[in-house]
């Protein structure tokens, strides 16, 4: 089945941010994920960009028309103002509607019509998220600060010595949704207290608390062993990743006793791992161990796996409490029952981009998921923003699109 409209969509009059209203100064990943996330549970977000679009408004993936597939998907539910950041009207423009919305997220620097202290002398509940590269306000991105996190030293194959980069933005998706908490966080102490909250979220730091999180500093600061790449395999425990025999490959995780147990039933190589145990003194209950010695087992469970087409083995694991799936490509996700089947998916028809299937929100509500909605182009909701919030007649936006302080859409003009 499709998800389009139905019931099984949140009504917006119900959804959790309904009449919290959000400007989103922003570019990339991390602050328009976080206006994404916002909008779709419920928050009016107006996102504010120059005219023709920030830096990320012809990113790649694009169409063949150079419209952003990667922009409409982080900015889906939002409205879009545009206007010259250089004119002095406009920067007030954005100021009088950043006072009237209360909210503010935001990743640029530098801009005295954004700042906190100035904000807050005229509206002093206002709450502003401020995401940083790093916290001494010097710039970085997700690909520099993972750099310095320690993960592309232990990321790769065993034999490669040099740093591999993972290809997911991890850390600014993280960023991401800490900026959306933080809202939601802060929207919830002002209703009580009355009181505004001034946030600043380094980018840097959302990596490396996570490091510190995971034990990776402690165990360092410990005098540990220097931990070391470990290819596809799973530290502290046994995963690994095995070819079929006809090419396909699947990721193996065995957490618990009963995995392995069932693994070694599968592959038929209870007997030979029950003899290796003896051999070695050890005893593969324990998931460390069952680490230690991966390479050995691996070769053992490997046969099995060779010998098996992936549809084979497909079914095989699939009567198991063994972890597992099969690597998968962008485009045989995209036609997958768990994407085209699934109620968080819902058909939208993006404008300039076309038909396909967008996520709402990981998590329901009451068995609901947030409507997904398009995103706008650039200047979409400009005329709408400015007499809806600000009280401007026609004229008056007439004018400020006439002296190219604002930019009207084709939309608005239809």
């Amino acid at each position: 089945m499709n998800s389009t409209a139905s019931t099984d969509e949140l009504p917006s009059s119900t959804a959790p941010l309904a009449g919290v209203r959000v400007v989103e100064v922003s570019s990339f990943v991390a602050a328009p994920l976080c206006g994404m996330t916002l909008a779709a549970l419920g928050a009016d977000v107006i996102r504010v960009d120059p005219i023709g679009g920030a830096a990320d408004y012809r990113r790649w993936p694009v169409t063949d028309d150079n419209e952003s597939i990667y922009w409409a998907g982080l900015n889906k539910g939002k409205r879009s103002f545009a206007a010259d950041f250089r004119n002095p009207d406009a920067q007030n423009l954005i100021r009088d509607l950043i006072i009237d919305a209360g909210v503010l997220v935001t990743n640029a620097a530098g801009r005295s019509w954004l700042d906190y202290d100035e904000l807050a002398a005229i509206r002093p509940d206002l709450i502003h998220v401020q995401v940083l590269g790093r916290a001494d306000g010097t710039g970085a991105v997700d690909y520099t600060v993972n750099a310095a996190a320690g993960f592309p030293q232990v990321t790769g194959a065993e034999n490669v010595s040099t740093p591999v980069n993972h290809v997911l933005p991890a850390w600014d998706v993280s960023c991401g949704l800490y900026a959306a908490l933080s809202v939601a966080s802060a929207v919830y102490r002002r209703e009580i207290t009355g009181a505004g909250t001034k946030v600043v979220l380094p980018l840097e730091d959302v990596a490396f608390a996570t490091v510190g999180n995971l034990g990776y500093i402690a165990e360092a600061q410990l005098g540990r062993p220097v931990r070391e790449k470990v290819g596809n395999s799973v530290y502290g425990t046994y995963g690994a990743d095995f070819a079929t025999s006809d090419g396909a490959r699947f990721m193996i995780v065995a957490l618990t006793p009963r995995h392995f147990r069932d693994l070694t039933g599968l592959t038929g190589t209870a007997d030979a791992v029950a003899a290796l145990e003896s051999a070695l003194g050890v005893d593969f209950r324990d998931e460390g161990t069952r680490f230690e010695h991966r390479h050995v087992l691996n070769s053992l469970f490997g046969a099995w796996f060779s010998r098996h087409t992936a549809d084979e083995v497909e079914k095989a694991l699939a009567g198991t409490s063994i972890l597992h799936e099969r690597y998968r490509t962008f485009a045989e996700l995209a036609t997958d029952p768990r994407v085209t089947d699934n109620p968080m998916f819902q058909k939208l028809d993006q404008p300039r981009i076309g038909s396909y299937h967008a996520p709402s929100t990981p998590m329901s509500f009451d068995g609901r998921y947030p409507d997904v909605r398009p995103a706008p182009a650039n200047g979409d909701d400009t005329a709408e923003v400015l007499t809806e919030h600000l009280g401007l007649t026609d004229d008056e936006i007439d004018a400020l699109t006439a002296s190219g302080t604002i930019r009207i859409s084709q939309k608005e003009h239809a």
